[in-house]
């Protein structure tokens, strides 16, 4: 059982109903997730901060789902890996390239593959990239830009990884098929 509230807008700290509302507006609902950050102003106030970069940067939605969905599993955390999975297969990424990073693998697509790799990566060694962890990534096409753009994408995505595995929010239904425990 957990010990934390799902808020609703309602229930929310008056300084998280801000935050709430402009995810609420992103998503066309509240994520339990984002609920359950409500109980902390500053954590969900951080999320949103961070998420309009996010998803208004230089990488394509699709590759931001990579990304995302790869730091999910890599950290083991169920809910948003369920999300992330839903929302990678509604941005386009073939439903083979979602299972693959499912199960711990990389996607078939090369610049995909890269962003996958250098997440995981970052995250398996805390960010202490080496000289060819770096140039993997370089050479798949981008640029040193997105490599630390990838740094922030990690920052906003370990904060929803640690709010699910802290909380356990209750997967929402539409997320049910693409539950997800770690092996």
């Amino acid at each position: 059982m957990s010990n934390f509230p799902v808020h609703t807008m309602e229930s929310a700290p008056e300084a998280s109903k801000p935050a709430l509302e402009a995810l609420q507006s992103a998503f066309g609902f509240l994520p339990n997730i984002a609920g359950a950050m409500s109980t902390s102003p500053v954590l969900i106030n951080s999320l949103v901060g961070l998420f309009g970069h996010v998803h208004g940067g230089n990488f394509s939605e699709p590759q931001v789902q990579v990304v995302l969905l790869t730091n999910a599993v890599t950290n083991a955390s169920t809910w948003p890996v369920a999300l992330h999975s839903f929302l990678a297969l509604e941005n386009g990424i073939a439903a083979a390239d979602v299972q693959a990073i499912r199960d711990g693998d990389l996607p078939k697509d090369a610049k995909l593959a890269a962003l996958s790799r250098l997440a995981k990566t970052l995250i398996e060694k805390r960010g202490r990239l080496n000289a060819h962890d770096k140039e993997q990534f370089l050479q798949a096409g981008f640029g040193p830009d997105h490599l630390l753009e990838v740094i922030g994408i990690v920052a906003a995505s370990t904060i929803t990884n640690y709010t699910g595995s802290v909380t356990q929010p209750p997967l929402e239904d539409g997320f049910k098929p693409h539950a997800w425990a770690a092996c």
